[in-house]
């Protein structure tokens, strides 16, 4: 396949789930931490190099071929906190059947039976990147597009923002975004002779803290 299957992937059209969460700025704009766009850029800055970062090297690690079951139990260990396990595998659920209509493989059918209710949404981008006939550089960069562009659609909803300023707070992101895709990749790439830990680490603690807070809300706009 081409590479245009990376648009395909990446648009927000696709049916995979994303549009019903706010990777974290529902909660952050209730607590005051995103009010206008220069809070909405350094918040995705800090999930960017974070939460994006750790989802890219997943996403690239299961593009390259590595155990999808090994790197799911990876994202198990970087995800502490239940309500975002939760959420990653429920979108994971809905990335696997998006992924299985559009670009159908026995790699994404032995995964969704290894991994009946969800797989982590990173592992399966991934997979569903190399059925594809993506690379694992393609995979880093959908993960770490997809890890801002929730909360900056988002912010949208939530502030009444311009939409013309949260697209400029993405752009204006543009070269931490090739730089998180490529250390990513790199991570990735010695896995087969350096382990799983190499993949990244990187914590979050408020986004986990407010990810909890969030779930036990009795009334929200986003499911996250």
């Amino acid at each position: 396949m081409t590479r245009a299957a990376l648009l395909v992937l990446v648009d927000g059209r696709f049916p995979a789930g994303g549009h019903a969460h706010s990777g974290g700025a529902e909660p952050a704009v209730r607590a005051g931490r995103i009010t206008d766009t220069a809070s909405l850029a350094d918040f995705c800055r800090g999930r960017l190099h974070t939460a994006g970062l750790v989802a890219a090297g997943l996403a690239a690690a299961a593009a390259a071929g590595l155990d999808p079951l090994a790197l799911d139990d990876a994202a198990d260990a970087r995800t502490p906190v239940p309500a975002l396990r939760s959420t990653a595998r429920k979108l994971g659920r809905q990335m696997m059947r998006a992924a299985r209509a559009t670009w159908p493989s026995a790699e994404l059918d032995a995964l969704a039976a290894a991994r009946p209710r969800g797989a982590h949404q990173p592992v399966v981008l991934g997979l569903a990147a190399r059925s594809a006939g993506l690379a694992p550089l393609d995979a880093a960069h959908a993960a770490a597009y997809e890890s801002v562009s929730g909360p900056a659609t988002a912010a949208v909803r939530l502030l009444s923002l311009d939409p013309f300023d949260a697209t400029a707070v993405l752009a204006r992101l543009a070269t931490d975004l090739d730089r998180v895709a490529s250390a990513a990749t790199r991570a990735a790439d010695r896995v087969p002779t350096k382990g799983y830990d190499t993949l990244p680490a990187a914590s979050a603690p408020l986004l986990d803290i407010t990810a909890e807070e969030h779930a036990a809300w009795p009334v929200r706009l986003f499911a996250s």
